[in-house]
């Protein structure tokens, strides 16, 4: 059997908003939820990868939301099933980074306090991806 590899093909940023009326204090907590499409037809995996900044860990309102859409190719890959648990976790750290400095980017534009975050450990994030994750044959 050959061994799976995939690459990143694109990625884009396809939901931005800032408001910062939501903002009631200077603390930050943020939140990332992923959740994926694997395509059979294509061997085509779309991350689809959400940043919250909200002001206090109860808050249900963000201020800031952004959404990063990755998309990545398989090799040797034709199911859901033969996509290799490391995937998961590898995924996330290739976007991340592209999250990452465009958070940054964003707030310093917007002429605000930026939102700078710090490299993080994201492998927490392997286990909701994969759940939530389905394959579509399109």
């Amino acid at each position: 059997m050959n061994k799976a590899s995939f690459s990143i093909e694109n990625y884009k940023f396809d939901k931005v908003m800032i408001d910062l009326t939501k903002q009631k204090t200077n603390d930050i907590f943020v939140d990332f939820k992923p959740h994926g499409v694997f395509n059979s037809n294509d061997s085509t995996y779309e991350l689809t990868f959400n940043f919250t900044a909200l002001d206090s860990q109860e808050s249900t309102d963000p201020f800031v939301e952004i959404q990063c859409v990755g998309i990545f190719k398989f090799e040797n890959v034709s199911a859901l099933a033969e996509i290799p648990s490391f995937f998961f976790k590898n995924s996330i750290a290739i976007l991340f980074p592209f999250l990452r400095a465009f958070v940054s980017i964003v707030t310093v534009q917007a002429n605000i306090k930026p939102i700078m975050l710090p490299t993080m450990n994201l492998t927490s994030l392997e286990e909701p991806l994969k759940e939530n994750t389905i394959e579509i044959q399109a």
